[in-house]
């Protein structure tokens, strides 16, 4: 895995929040920058996919790309790559649009489509092609295949594969060139949990030594235990740039209460006389409480004379942030 070159730290320490048209310019130094957004916008006829849309990567970091379907993150991801032209503004990669690098493998990996192989190529002989163009050598076809657990099928043919194993085979693709950057779309779908953990792993260590990822997901369990710093878009525009741990800090929705007591029925209907909403779990004394801090809800137990086992709050997390964020972004809606 390669190191990106030395750079300072970004002044300020760390990117800025930017939340529902409240904005402030990165600080990031521009040595650091190894992609970089400025004002990018792609319309289609009279539909605009993406709207002045602005951001920028730093080396050392696992980037979040959020937001619902057709929030226009893929078109952004098509556009880093060279295929599609902005309508307005630009995007680079290390300063310059990715198509004007002259070795781009070596550059970006990206896996935007793991269906686009041909189905009759054995995955060594697609990744073979692919080398060929770039002069990249037999043993690093070898090492990838080794590296994504592809060894055993390496000699199969690609249209017999599993959505799984075509994740991998994308993920091989990517890593080819020993790029500096990888932008990976969607890279855990059709994965198993060891394959999840997997992509997880390497991501985080591929930026540990200096790396930057650009990566898709809607699982947002996984994007926070992956990503240190996410983007998040609705509607073709940025509605979030931010640290994963500043955004989740600015989630505004009330915490779940738990509750568990054998006294819960009763506890229940108190409560909801002072207004909470609650939730008897079934086969058990559980209760979930919204609508009442936890330290409420013990005073009311305690002044009932009520037995309490356990009484917690949940913690916040990025998918309460993220719904929070996107309500009312969503362009597709189930009837």
């Amino acid at each position: 895995t390669p190191s990106a070159p030395e750079a300072d730290a970004p002044a300020g320490g760390a990117l800025v929040l930017l939340l529902h048209g409240v904005t402030e310019a990165h600080k990031t130094d521009k040595r650091n920058i190894m992609i970089e957004a400025t004002h990018l916008t792609k319309t289609y006829g009279k539909k605009t996919a993406v709207s002045d849309v602005s951001f920028s990567l730093a080396p050392g970091q696992v980037t979040g790309f959020l937001g619902p379907n057709g929030a226009g993150k893929s078109t952004t991801m098509r556009l880093l790559m060279g295929l599609d032209r902005p309508t307005s503004g630009s995007i680079t990669v290390m300063g310059k649009p990715y198509v004007e690098h002259r070795n781009p493998l070596c550059v970006v990996g990206a896996l935007l489509d793991a269906k686009g192989v041909h189905p009759g190529r054995t995955a060594r002989s697609h990744l073979r092609a692919l080398a060929a163009t770039h002069s990249i050598s037999e043993a690093r076809v070898n090492q990838v295949l080794e590296l994504t657990g592809l060894e055993s099928v390496a000699n199969k043919r690609v249209g017999g594969f599993s959505l799984g194993m075509g994740q991998r085979l994308g993920i091989a693709a990517a890593l080819l060139g020993d790029p500096e950057v990888l932008v990976l779309d969607e890279p855990v779908n059709g994965l198993d949990p060891d394959g999840v953990l997997w992509v997880r792993n390497f991501v985080r260590s591929f930026a540990a030594e200096g790396g930057t990822v650009l990566l898709s997901s809607h699982l947002m369990s996984e994007m926070a235990q992956t990503a240190d710093h996410v983007i998040v878009l609705g509607r073709g525009a940025v509605i979030a740039d931010a640290p994963i741990g500043d955004l989740i800090a600015t989630g505004k929705g009330q915490r779940t209460v738990r509750v568990t007591s054998p006294d819960s029925l009763r506890l229940g209907e108190l409560l909801r006389a002072q207004g909470a909403h609650t939730t008897q779990l079934k086969g058990g004394n559980e209760l979930l409480i919204h609508g009442v801090p936890a330290a409420r809800v013990g005073e009311i137990a305690a002044a009932n004379a009520l037995v309490l086992h356990s009484l917690s709050t949940d913690s916040a997390s990025l998918e309460d942030a993220y719904l929070e964020l996107t309500h009312g972004e969503i362009e597709y809606v189930a009837a």
